[in-house]
């Protein structure tokens, strides 16, 4: 049994701070809580809001498509988008950003859909541009796409089930009834809790062809038919077949697309103008970019988005000599302009999530839309039987028109002359109260006979359709006509190609940097050297430039990456293999020339950050230090300027990089010392982070220099090791000062 917590009062007199509590509160299981609690909620998440059912659409979209249609926006003028996200509320108690969102997806200027249903004038944004956002709803306007008529033809037939909207105000379709499988040509994209959907769009006539195909033959060749995916953004799928099988069996799976462009010889450039529906235009931009500056794509000299009104158009300028197809090759290898588009055809039917393949999903929707004619056709059926008996009531009071006359004549209270003419012609209520009500100058001859020709008309037509009920081919040959009817209306030619493996360039691979070991030496003057183990051994004296020395050197391997600090507060990023090897003899590389730094700007520090799992500890003039985490360097596109790289307070005078906890030494300008381990200083992920105090430092002294202990020199280390910061440290002695004297940052060797 599950224990009571203390109520009001005992939890006051146990602790006073506990004030405002108005009811008991239960402990309970988590199962109980999981299952009361936590999965009416999921499955609200699955039924009503992310994955779509068989008529292709989700909630959301459903609500704003039936608000569009009752506002007469299918045959009428353009509206503020605003007015239609307003209307949309009564069906949808959702904010306006979430509603006019799903309108701009199912929009014509978006470009998501291959039958857009929503005709859109003013910016909708672009699906293939992650930065080209939609203008706000009160600037746009929209009305329904003549597709839409397809979607709402039977709506007012009883072929759909209704259902009050959320405060009982209105009634709102449940599906609407679409004469085409919408649920495969729309493209769609939903996640739920625990699960997900992903489905890709096809061509609308290919899946007409297919639906007509699959009625007359379950067990037809449906690749024949529906060769592959198609997408807005156009592009090429690349035809593999045994993956191209497992969607269509499965529905699960993924299908590789790859850009279009062109070469324009004259100009030497690239013009990329459709890429995967699965990219953007910015991402592809962003890689090539990183590429470009990581020394990949040497064959690049500039790339632009010239995006105009007239479609996507990405232009590559090319250097002198570039194959423009093997360097294309290389591109669909290395960024997203070739991707993949994972397939989850996970659909509602019957409120059930379900994955299914192609097949299984036309066999749904053909059960579904022939329920959906069956019921169009029992709707008519039923009114023309209404007005058969309406008529045959008629019919009897018309073959003696002047005792029906003579009976309403004598008749003194009206309220009687249903009734009386019901008595005398032995008709019922209905018919009764239709003759009633015909007109004087209807009783003539004419009128008599194409009444009478009516009811034979009906009773053909009554009998042609309750022959249509009993026949399920004959209902499959309306969904076809319709069909077909689409297809003549609506069918486009497919807008992404088609291209097989075998025609494909595949990317020659291009041999990496040699990795091998190096030693680095840095000066002081921001020269760095990179010398192979057997040039070392052979080697001599290190030569520099007058009045420089060296100031930190290290082993590395030639395929490392470099972090360069400078005195402005930046740190440049490069690697190894792109300085060229050295000899002791040389200067080496300028690295201020080397990483074109700004003008005037020096490199004070190098640091090799390994798997940038570790840190680096910063020393200041101010006596305080910073451990920053090297992943705060890490960067996803390569950038090589990384600006705001450590605190500019007060000037850098120890820089020491730390892979695992040692012991440093800091020193202070009056000759003093603290050892401390770096154990004592947690990471911090902010670059610049100002750091807490290490020294204590009196009026008018700095820190001056920071260095791993092993190397200081320091012989009698408890007389300056401490435990807790800051401290003040000891005097120095001369037998601790060691054998070398460094300036500024300490140039400590470290591996």
């Amino acid at each position: 049994m599950p224990k009571k917590r203390p109520t009001d009062e005992n939890a006051k007199k146990n602790n006073p701070n506990v004030m405002g509590l108005h009811a008991a509160v239960v402990d309970q299981e988590i199962t109980d809580t999981l299952e009361v609690n936590f999965m009416p909620y999921a499955m609200s998440v699955i039924v009503s809001r992310a994955i779509p059912e068989i008529d292709g659409f989700k909630p959301a979209h459903r609500k704003l498509l039936y608000t569009m249609y009752k506002m007469g926006l299918l045959t009428g003028g353009r509206t503020k988008s605003a007015n239609i996200v307003g209307q949309t509320m009564r069906l949808n108690p959702h904010g306006d950003a979430a509603i006019y969102e799903t309108m701009v997806r199912l929009s014509k200027g978006y470009e998501a859909l291959l039958t857009p249903f929503v005709d859109s004038k003013g910016n909708f944004g672009k699906v293939y541009s992650r930065d080209l956002s939609y203008a706000a709803s009160r600037y746009t306007e929209a009305k329904l796409a003549p597709i839409c008529g397809e979607l709402f033809r039977d709506i007012d037939s009883d072929t759909v089930d209704f259902v009050d909207n959320y405060d009982s105000t209105m009634l709102e379709p449940t599906l609407l009834p679409t004469t085409f499988p919408n649920v495969l040509v729309s493209a769609n994209t939903g996640i739920a809790v625990g699960m997900a959907s992903n489905i890709c769009s096809f061509n609308l006539e290919e899946v007409c062809r297919t639906e007509i195909e699959y009625l007359s033959d379950p067990e037809c060749d449906i690749y024949s038919t529906l060769r592959a995916p198609d997408f807005t953004t156009g592009g090429e799928v690349i035809y593999e077949a045994d993956a191209l099988r497992e969607v269509y069996e499965t529905g699960r799976g993924s299908v590789k697309l790859r850009a279009r462009w062109r070469y324009d010889k004259k100009e030497n450039l690239i013009e990329i103008y459709e890429i995967p529906y699965t990219t953007t235009a910015e991402a592809i931009m962003d890689k090539v970019a990183e590429l470009v500056k990581a020394g990949k794509l040497r064959e690049i000299s500039d790339m632009r988005d010239e995006t105009d009104l007239s479609g996507l158009k990405l232009t590559i300028d090319l250097k002198r000599g570039t194959d423009p197809e093997k360097l294309m090759a290389k591109l669909m290898k290395l960024t997203p302009l070739q991707d993949a588009f994972a397939c989850n055809f996970n659909i509602l039917v019957a409120g059930t999530p379900k994955a299914m393949g192609i097949r299984e999903i036309l066999s749904e929707w053909t059960a579904w839309r022939v329920e959906c004619v069956r019921r169009r056709v029992y709707a008519e059926l039923t009114k023309k039987k209404d007005r058969l008996h309406l008529l045959r009531g008629l019919g009897k009071i018309l073959l003696d028109i002047d005792k029906a006359i003579r009976i309403i004549r004598e008749t003194e209270e009206e309220r009687e002359v249903v009734p009386n003419l019901m008595i005398g012609f032995g008709i019922d209520e209905t018919q009764a109260e239709f003759v009633a009500e015909i007109k004087l100058r209807n009783i003539n001859k004419e009128y008599i006979l194409k009444r009478l020709e009516d009811i034979e008309r009906l009773e053909r037509e009554i009998a042609d359709l309750e022959d249509v009920l009993k026949s399920r081919r004959r209902v499959k040959g309306i969904i076809r006509q319709e069909l077909e009817s689409v297809i003549k209306k609506y069918g486009q030619p497919r807008k992404t190609g088609i291209v097989y493996p075998h025609e494909i360039v595949e990317a020659e691979e291009e041999p990496g940097a040699d990795d091998y070991q190096v030693t680095v030496f840095f000066s002081r003057g921001g020269y760095l050297k990179k010398i192979t183990p057997q040039s070392l051994r052979m080697s001599g004296e290190q030569k520099f430039k007058e009045g420089d020395g060296l100031l930190a050197s290290f082993e590395a391997r030639n395929s490392s990456e470099l972090l360069v600090f400078t005195d402005r507060y930046q740190c440049y990023k490069t690697r190894l293999s792109d300085i060229p090897d050295a000899k002791a003899s040389a200067l080496g590389a300028y690295l201020p020339t080397q990483l074109a730094m700004d003008e005037g700007e020096n490199a004070i520090y190098v640091c090799d950050p390994l798997d940038y799992s570790g840190s680096i500890l910063l020393l200041y003039e101010n006596g305080k230090a910073a451990r920053v985490a090297l992943s705060g360097f890490e960067t996803k596109t390569n950038r090589k300027k990384l600006t705001s790289a450590y605190c500019d307070k007060s000037p850098l005078v120890g820089f020491l990089p730390v892979y695992e906890d040692f012991e440093a030494a800091a020193y202070t300008s009056d000759g003093r010392c603290v050892v401390f381990s770096t154990a004592l200083l947690a990471p911090k992920p902010t670059k610049n982070t100002q750091g807490v105090a290490v020294l204590t430092l009196k009026r008018n002294k700095t820190a001056v220099r920071l260095a791993r202990l092993e190397g200081s020199g320091i012989k009698n280390v408890s007389r300056y090791a401490v435990r807790t910061l800051p401290a003040a440290g000891a005097l120095l002695k001369e037998e601790d000062t060691g054998e070398e004297q460094l300036s500024l940052l300490g140039g400590d060797d470290h591996a």
